[in-house]
């Protein structure tokens, strides 16, 4: 998480240059670059973790999208997407997409055989094309917000599950310490929870689980720049 939270803190400072075009998004990890709205299509390339990349449009839900990257094209779950919305970055959603300028699109024979005539599974066509079909939802209610000022950020979002769980989390970052906390209650009422530290200093995070009984587990992981 640490990773990803410093590649977009440190591309902060960039968005004021890229935020006028509206299409203009950054990729928060690396990720497969599809054929099509679905894991089940080939893989064109593999999209860097903080690259640059041009949302041409999602399919109907905004669960994929049609994006290049340089001479690519094809499609990313839309999850590794952030855009950005009220001066900060977010992950594109439905909610996001219309404030932003990004737009419904299809998917179709013509694009396959625009973008994919030299690859070698292009005329396998038949064997990979399905219609898209949105995702059963899998919560009644989900919210997010993200603020930042004078080098802190501050992010939470929440969501209730289909069955009655709810869980919630809020992650903070400011001078390259960064503590994230989440909190999940389950369709019967037990709860569980996750703390996580982390320091660009020290190159380490620290957490601690708590179980639904009440047990709890630490760990310490290092990482390096």
């Amino acid at each position: 998480m640490l990773k990803k939270t410093i590649v977009i803190l440190a591309l902060l400072t960039a968005w004021t240059t890229v935020a006028s075009a509206s299409s203009v998004a950054v990729s928060t990890a690396n990720v497969n670059l599809r054929a099509g709205p679905a894991v089940s299509y080939p893989v064109v390339t593999v999209v860097p973790q903080g690259a640059r990349i041009v949302t041409h449009g999602c399919v109907a839900d905004y669960a994929w999208c049609d994006v290049a990257l340089g001479n690519y094209r094809g499609w990313v779950s839309a999850s590794y997407i952030h855009v950005v919305y009220n001066g900060v970055p977010v992950v594109l959603s439905a909610a996001v997409a219309p404030a932003v300028g990004v737009t419904v699109v299809a998917y179709d024979r013509v694009y396959w055989d625009t973008y994919y005539v030299a690859q070698p599974w292009y005329g396998s066509w038949t064997a990979y094309y399905r219609p898209y079909a949105p995702a059963s939802p899998r919560v009644t209610s989900q919210s997010r917000s993200a603020t930042c000022a004078d080098g802190n950020c501050t992010g939470t979002r929440a969501a209730t599950g289909i069955h009655g769980g709810a869980t919630s989390q809020t992650r903070n970052c400011a001078g390259g310490e960064c503590s994230a906390t989440r909190e999940t209650t389950g369709r019967y009422g037990n709860s569980a929870s996750r703390v996580r530290s982390c320091s660009a200093g020290d190159r380490s995070c620290d957490m601690t689980r708590t179980g639904p009984r009440g047990g709890t587990a630490t760990g310490t992981r290092s990482f390096s720049r």
